[in-house]
Order: structure tokens, then C-alpha cells, then sequence
């Protein structure tokens, strides 16, 4: 009996370890899932490293870790990993499907083709899939094909818009103007609020000269979403087609307030402030060109021409020179060189410039040379095309097909397929994304905690996060080390629990950082920072969750907005949240958090009276006045709802305007 109960004991003692591993190798492939959620793609590689390394016999930390180096564009490592998650299971259509689109990224379209094969072998019925092998074979020219791909897949998902848009361009390939009217048609009508669908009809009646309607497109498109540049460029072609040339300009004076790196947009805009006689400014676009692109020797040759007319002669020669290096048979070029030498007094320089057109005439005279190839009639040039004789032609974008690639396992906004989304909650944290045109926020009880270097780095709050670069995810997890140092000697410091909570908060590991924030409450049970923190952090770890089951059980989509049943992990968010607003009634982005956590729940009118707390506080609060009239447009008072987000698109938010138009409908 003793010997059996000490087989049991040492059994037992071996088997503990052996679960606690497995635990362990499940939460790190969470945290990395977490992390790749939330498109933190280096901190997610590191985390999924470890779980390969400790059970490399399971497919799916090399099928993430392969996502994950997809979006940061490394397209063969990505493959190499699908290649192992395929060998550990190749019954997994989502593993043939992404090292698909990694091999038509390489261009190595036949082998992309045989794995979007397998993938619809496995989920015939997925429409992203067949999107896919339709897009490999737009990649590789076959028209015919395409056609074939995209119609059989209008045959099961006849709702699917993305697919007449296709269909469209296929169409217009192929020389069929009457399937490609039809076929935008056939995409306004599957989703009539969509600014695809308007552009990609502008672009057909563009294709075919009807401008005047093409313009039309374009400004609903515009309507719908007014921040969107690609809609005011492609305006601006249009209007200049029509010689409607200060409506272009327009256009893109407005693109650039957008997009103001546009590469495009600055060269037309060049060409355009060059035929208006803006000289000076016109230098300064070309200038934003050579910058980026120092070899582009057409908008050298603009800048030559725009120096030479403002009297810059040297400067027009240096880049006259450039351009001839580059192009030594270029006529123009060496008349227009030739004058601005002589202009400065290089009679010499002009003269060998002069003799050399006598030649070149009396050569092309004699049957000697071949005529320079001549430039197209049309207005327009692609951006790849090299003939410098078309320097004075609007440049458009070459034809390009890795847009029509999608996956289902992006991150957030792929994975919520919904009309609209709320702008989502505030948090604390280091860093932030890209913000033109949103205000800053403030928040006088946080500055005063920066200035008294309460934490690791400046707090602020944002809802625009973006991920951690490689060297800002190693100093997290150097700082989570020093910090768990630092608390082992001084268990009671507040500060050193919440900094490593939001350290934590920063690599994704949401478990950890919910363990400090508890232990922090227990320090000092009344601080409204730390009932804030732990509310985004757990709803941040309710939300990873739910999209994570989403994506296995088949990447699935939300279609629309369902009541939430509210459980447990719900309730202690709002308790935290409730405590917040409680301690600090002049924190707007307490009460905008718990409204937003209310919308969750269905609690509309609830969600309202947050929302309007919110903006009371801060009457310029734009992502306020966007969630609550969201909140009326649920609830069903749609002119409350409409006049909440015309203030938003008045206040930065231009998505505002796209649901104003969707819920128009409501109004009349």
C-alpha cells in the first residue's frame, strides 16, 4: 500500500510540471494572439517563437507567427513557416490560403493558385478564397480566367460586393463596356453606401470618356467620405479632362490636406500649378518629388523648365544636365539647355548643345537615326512610364493587384465586417498613432502625475494606439525586469505595480498587467487611475477573446450589432468604470468609456446620458458626438443621431459623413 501510494505521489509530482508547461505554452500563444490582434506583429513573432520552441509539433504558432511576418511584409520567411503549419496539419484551409498570397506577393503566381485550390477544397464556400484565385489571375493578365473565377463566385455569394467591383475591371480588360457598366451598377446596388463602388464607376465612365457623369460618381463618393483622398485625386483627373482646371486644383489642394505625403498628387499638382503660371509653388511640389524619388527625371525636367522661366539659368542647367545623362537623345532637352547657357554666357556650352541638334536634324534627315519614340496623345501617363517626352502628362497609378488580396485574420477592423463602428475606448499608454486632425488630449491630474515622473515614461491618453517598434517591445520587457526587482524590495509602492501594468499592458500580456492593477487596488483602494486602467485592460482582454473565437471558428464575420449578455467580466467593468466617474466627475474620458461599454450592452439610452456628460465637459469631444449619435441611430431618433455626427465630421471625424448617408434613408 505505501509503495502504491508513493507511485501515485511520484506520478503526480512528474505530472505537475508537465501541466503547468502546457498552461504556460497556452497563455504565451494567447498573449501572442493578443498581441497580433491588437497588430503589435514583432512583439507577436517573439511571443509565438517561444511556443515553437517549446512545442514545435502544433501548427498554429507557425500559421500566426506567418501571419504576423506577412503584414510586415516578409513574404518568404511567412511562407516557410505555412509551410511548416501545413506539414504539422494540411487539413487547414486558412494555412493554403495565406502562403497563397505570400507566393503571389512573390510573384510565383502558379504555385499561389494551387494553394487557393486546396484552400476552396477545404471551405468551398468561402468568398475570400475565390476572391483570391480570381486576383492571382488579374496578377497574371488571364482575363478570361478572372471572368470565370469571379462569376462562379457571384453564383453562391450574389451579395458580394467586392466581387462586381472585379468584375468591373475585368470587364474593362476584356473590352466589354456593357458588363462593366453593369457590373458597377450591380456593386452600387449590393451596398449603395459604399465609396468603392462610386469610384470604381467613375472609373469605368472615366474609361470611356463620360466625364461629366464620372464627376458625379465622384462627388457622392466624396459625400459618403469626405476624408477619403483617393476620391478628390481621382476627381481632379477628371475635372482636368474637362479643362475644369481650378476644380482640379481644388481637388488636390485637398487630397494633399489629407494625404499630404501623396507622391501623385504633389506631381499633378506640379504640372497643374505650372500650366496656371504658379511658378514658385509649383517648384515646391516637384521639389516634395525629387525628395522622395531623386532619380524621377521627368519632374527634374518640369523643375528645370519651372527654374529657368523664374531666372534660376544655373539651376535650370544643373537639372537639364541630369535629365540628359539620363536620356543623352532627348531633343528638348538640349534646345532648352542650350538657351539657358547662352543666357548665363557659356557660348560654348550652348554651342556644342546646338551642333549637336544640327547633327541629330541632318542624321534624322538622311535616314541615319531613328525618329524618338513619340509621346502618347492622351492627357495621362502611368507612373512606371520612363518615356521622358511625356514630362507634361498627368501622372495616374499603375495597375496594381495586391489590393484585391484579402484575408479574414486581420486584426480588428477586419474582423468586424459591421456598417459603422463606434469609435473605440480611451486608454493610457506611451505612445499613439498618427492623428491629423484630432485635438490632443488633456488631462490636468495626469500631467501633474508625468511631472512628478510617476511612472516609467510620459503618460497620455489616446483611442488611436499603434504598435510597439522592435526596440520600444525589448525596453517593455527590460522595464517589466527592473520593475519586478524594484517591487520585490518595495512590495508597497504603488507607482512600481501600475508602471509594470501598463508594461505589461504594452507586450499584451493583459493577464499579468489585471494581477498588478489588483494588487495596486489593494495599496490604495480609491486612486481613479487604477480603476480606469484595470477597466481597459479588461475589456481590452474581453475583446481579444471574442475575436479570437471568432477567427477559429472560421474567421468569422460579425454581421451586426448583437445585445451582449452581461456577464461577469462585463460587470467588473463597469464597476471600475462606475468608481471613475464617481472620484473624477470632470474626467470626460471616464464617461465616454463606460458609454462605450454600455453600447456594448445595449444600453443605448445609457450609453446617451454618458455621452452627453462626456460633452459637457468638453463640448469639442468629436469621437463623443460620434458614438452618440450612433446611439440615437440605434435607438431609432434618427434626426439626434444625424445631427450628432454632422458635428463630429465637423469636428475631424469624415466617417461621420459616410453614416449620416447610410441612415438617410431613416429620415425621410
Amino acid at each position: 500500500m505505501m509503495h502504491r501510494r508513493a507511485l501515485i505521489l511520484l506520478l503526480t509530482l512528474l505530472w505537475l510540471p508537465a501541466v503547468r508547461a502546457q498552461l504556460n505554452t497556452e497563455r504565451i500563444m494567447e498573449i501572442g494572439r493578443n498581441a497580433l490582434y491588437f497588430e503589435d506583429y514583432v512583439l507577436s513573432i517573439q511571443y509565438f517563437n517561444k511556443v515553437v520552441e517549446s512545442k514545435p509539433f502544433l501548427h498554429e504558432p507557425y500559421f500566426f507567427r506567418g501571419l504576423a511576418k506577412f503584414y510586415l511584409d516578409d513574404y518568404k520567411g511567412a511562407e516557410l513557416d505555412l509551410d511548416r503549419a501545413i506539414e504539422k496539419n494540411p487539413y487547414v484551409s486558412r494555412s493554403y490560403q495565406l502562403r497563397g498570397m505570400c507566393r503571389a506577393k512573390s510573384d510565383s503566381l502558379d504555385a499561389a493558385t494551387a494553394d487557393f485550390l486546396m484552400a476552396i477544397k477545404y471551405d468551398p464556400q468561402n468568398p475570400i478564397l475565390w476572391q483570391n484565385l480570381a486576383a492571382t489571375a488579374v496578377q497574371g493578365e488571364q482575363w478570361e480566367r478572372a471572368a470565370e473565377v469571379v462569376d462562379s463566385l457571384l453564383l453562391f455569394a450574389p451579395r458580394y460586393t467586392t466581387a462586381y467591383l472585379m468584375r468591373a475591371q475585368i470587364s474593362l480588360k476584356l473590352g466589354d463596356s456593357v458588363a462593366a457598366f453593369r457590373m458597377a451598377d450591380e456593386a452600387v446596388k449590393s451596398d449603395a453606401y459604399s465609396c468603392d463602388v462610386y469610384e470604381m464607376r467613375a472609373i469605368v465612365n472615366a474609361e470611356y470618356e463620360r466625364y461629366d457623369v464620372a464627376e458625379e460618381n465622384l462627388n457622392t463618393s466624396i459625400e459618403l467620405m469626405p476624408g477619403r483622398a483617393s476620391s478628390y485625386l481621382n476627381r481632379a483627373l477628371v475635372r482636368y479632362h474637362m479643362n475644369n482646371l481650378n476644380g482640379a486644383m481644388e481637388d488636390y489642394d485637398m487630397a494633399l490636406y489629407i494625404e499630404p505625403a501623396d507622391f501623385i498628387g504633389h506631381y499633378n499638382r506640379g504640372l497643374l500649378r505650372m500650366q496656371l503660371g504658379d511658378d514658385n509653388r509649383a517648384i515646391e511640389d516637384f521639389d516634395f518629388v525629387l525628395g522622395i524619388d531623386p532619380d524621377n527625371t521627368m519632374a527634374r525636367f518640369n523643375r528645370g523648365l519651372l527654374r529657368d522661366q523664374i531666372g534660376d539659368l544655373r539651376g535650370a542647367i544643373e537639372d537639364y544636365s541630369r535629365v540628359l545623362a539620363d536620356y543623352p537623345d532627348f531633343e528638348y532637352g538640349y534646345q532648352c539647355r542650350a538657351a539657358a547657357r547662352r543666357k548665363v554666357g557659356d557660348v560654348k556650352g550652348a554651342t556644342a548643345d546646338e551642333v549637336w541638334l544640327l547633327e541629330r536634324m541632318a542624321a534624322s534627315q538622311a535616314g541615319q537615326q531613328k525618329k524618338p519614340v513619340a509621346a502618347k496623345e492622351d492627357k495621362t501617363r502611368k507612373r512606371s512610364d520612363r518615356n521622358v517626352r511625356n514630362y507634361n502628362k498627368m501622372m495616374v497609378a499603375d495597375e496594381g493587384y495586391s489590393e484585391n488580396y484579402a484575408t479574414e485574420y486581420r486584426g480588428k477592423v477586419q474582423n468586424r465586417n459591421l456598417p459603422v463602428e463606434p469609435e473605440p475606448m480611451f486608454v493610457f499608454t506611451y505612445y499613439k498613432g498618427e492623428e491629423e486632425l484630432r485635438a490632443t488630449a488633456y488631462y490636468k491630474p495626469l500631467e501633474d502625475m508625468n511631472r512628478q515622473n510617476r511612472f516609467s515614461y510620459n503618460l497620455i491618453i489616446t483611442n488611436n494606439e499603434r504598435a510597439l517598434a522592435a526596440h520600444e517591445v525589448e525596453r517593455h520587457f527590460a522595464n517589466i525586469d527592473n520593475l519586478s526587482k524594484s517591487i520585490s524590495d518595495n512590495p508597497e509602492n504603488l507607482y512600481y505595480r501600475l508602471s509594470r501594468a501598463i508594461d505589461y499592458y504594452l507586450v499584451q500580456d493583459l493577464d499579468a498587467a489585471i494581477d498588478d492593477l489588483d494588487a495596486a487596488f489593494l495599496l490604495e483602494g480609491d486612486l481613479w487611475l487604477v480603476y480606469f486602467t484595470r477597466a481597459v485592460v479588461r475589456y481590452k482582454l474581453q475583446e481579444s477573446e471574442k475575436l479570437n473565437r471568432m477567427n477559429d471558428n472560421g474567421g468569422g464575420v460579425a454581421v451586426k450589432r448583437e445585445s451582449a449578455v452581461p456577464n461577469m467580466n462585463y460587470m467588473l467593468i463597469k464597476g471600475d468604470l462606475d468608481k471613475v466617474v464617481e472620484l473624477m466627475p470632470d474626467f470626460e474620458y471616464g464617461f465616454f468609456n463606460r458609454a462605450n461599454l454600455l453600447m456594448e450592452l445595449s444600453d443605448f439610452k445609457g450609453a446617451v446620458v454618458d455621452y452627453s456628460a462626456a460633452i459637457k465637459i468638453n463640448p469639442q469631444f468629436a469621437e463623443a458626438y460620434f458614438n452618440r449619435g450612433l446611439a440615437y441611430l440605434y435607438m431609432g431618433n434618427t434626426d439626434a443621431g444625424v445631427a450628432d455626427l454632422s458635428k463630429a465630421g465637423e469636428l475631424g471625424i469624415y466617417s461621420a459623413y459616410n453614416a449620416i448617408k447610410r441612415y438617410k434613408e431613416d429620415r425621410e
